[in-house]
């Protein structure tokens, strides 16, 4: 088929729009130990019953150690010469220091996949501006203005990997089993409101954050206005796109903490606040009006991997749990991992012989955080504002 539309999958693939259908995994060690890709496609390829064939897709951390220290940009192209205008753009605003194409296996039934590229990228030093900040800008230009390319992913040490097809055949197609990350994201099933074509699949990323999302944002026109007022360009028209910049645009650039950034995303109903301690009243209040054009509306389950400010795994649900999931803590407490269903988790211990010594469901709306050397900060089962270790009242004024 051609990769960038699905009018050639049969019409029962092509009309399937289940919208909770999309299944989702990741796991971060906690010890910063890297794994292979075979865990979370194990993981993944279980929740089959969630697919239609249409898109799957992962990201992992950790897997370019020979390259750490550099931007790892993954794109898809639609031909040579639309990789060639792009290379010679990135020569002129910054620094290839390793350009070469994304190892693939493609599988039979794919008759045109995409040029699959990496560039290894250092932006040239400008006082005025972060190096982060000329990437994000370069990702927008790019997906804005550049016919036939599209950037996948722009963090450092890290990948995402995505297209049409099943999770099993995106697995093979980029050789997952090949590369080893301290935290994977893994996704099936394509975006219920989006055309269908590579790019429009999960993990959706900026710099460092990734995010993998079952569910529908029913706030996306006014998540993605207040985005554009901070200069994101939305252009892949999905509502996912949006959580990822979202989650960009208040760690990275507004330095909110990770669980006060989950609370202005999904924020606890004002009826509930009112029943809280009087600084915890006024501390959310505030963070629902100074930040109430981000707060996410609609059935969602997400998980998000940041390395900003260190390798953190999130997960978050809707604050009714519309939408499933499940975490689940090994043996050793080394390991934490998130699912769409605990059939991950079983896997995990029939193939991998693998021991969980809790299984439990986050409370709607309460995020479950947990970071490389740090352990599990927050579980998912606390009240707001409990066992975050900081002067909750300067964090938000600042």
């Amino acid at each position: 088929m051609n990769w960038n539309n699905y009018t050639s999958l049969p019409e029962k693939f092509r009309n399937q729009r289940v919208f909770d259908g999309c299944g989702i995994s990741g796991y971060i060690n906690i010890d910063g130990k890297r794994d292979s890709g075979d865990q979370i496609i194990d993981m993944l390829c279980i929740l089959s019953e969630r697919e239609n064939g249409l898109g799957a897709g992962f990201a992992g951390y950790g897997i370019y150690p020979n390259y750490k220290d550099y931007y790892a940009l993954h794109f898809l192209i639609d031909t040579e010469e639309c990789k060639e205008k792009l290379l010679h753009y990135l020569d002129e605003v910054g620094y290839i220091i390793q350009s070469e194409p994304i190892p693939t296996l493609a599988p039979h039934n794919i008759d045109n996949p995409p040029i699959t590229w990496r560039v290894f990228y250092e932006p040239k030093k400008k006082k005025s501006i972060s190096e982060d900040e000329q990437v994000v800008q370069l990702v927008m230009h790019i997906n804005e203005k550049f016919k036939g390319v599209f950037v996948i992913s722009s963090g450092k040490n890290m990948g995402v990997f995505k297209g049409n097809g099943w999770s099993h055949e995106i697995a093979d197609f980029y050789k997952i089993k090949d590369y080893k990350a301290y935290m994977w994201l893994a996704h099936s099933r394509f975006p219920t409101n989006t055309p269908g074509w590579w790019g429009g699949a999960h993990p959706f990323n900026l710099l460092g954050t990734s995010v993998v999302h079952n569910g529908e944002i029913t706030s996306y026109g006014t998540n993605m206005r207040y985005l554009e007022s901070f200069g994101y360009k939305c252009t892949l028209f999905t509502d996912t796109e949006v959580i990822a910049y979202l989650f960009d645009l208040l760690i990275r650039k507004h330095k909110m903490p990770v669980p006060i950034a989950t609370m202005a995303l999904a924020p606890p109903l004002f009826s509930n606040i009112e029943t809280m301690e009087q600084n915890y009243q006024i501390a959310l209040k505030n963070v629902r009006a100074t930040y109430r054009s981000a707060m996410l509306n609609g059935p969602f389950s997400i998980v998000v991997g940041l390395t900003d400010p260190k390798p953190t795994l999130v997960g978050l649900s809707d604050r009714k749990k519309l939408r499933p999931l499940v975490a689940a803590i090994s043996e050793n407490d080394d390991s934490l991992f998130l699912s769409s269903e605990e059939a991950s988790f079983k896997r995990l211990k029939l193939i991998e012989e693998y021991n969980f010594k809790n299984v439990w469901h986050p409370k709607s709306g309460t995020a479950i955080v947990a970071r490389i050397g740090e352990g599990i900060l927050r579980d998912g089962l606390e009240k707001p504002f409990e066992k975050i270790n900081l002067k909750v009242e300067g964090a938000i004024r600042s």
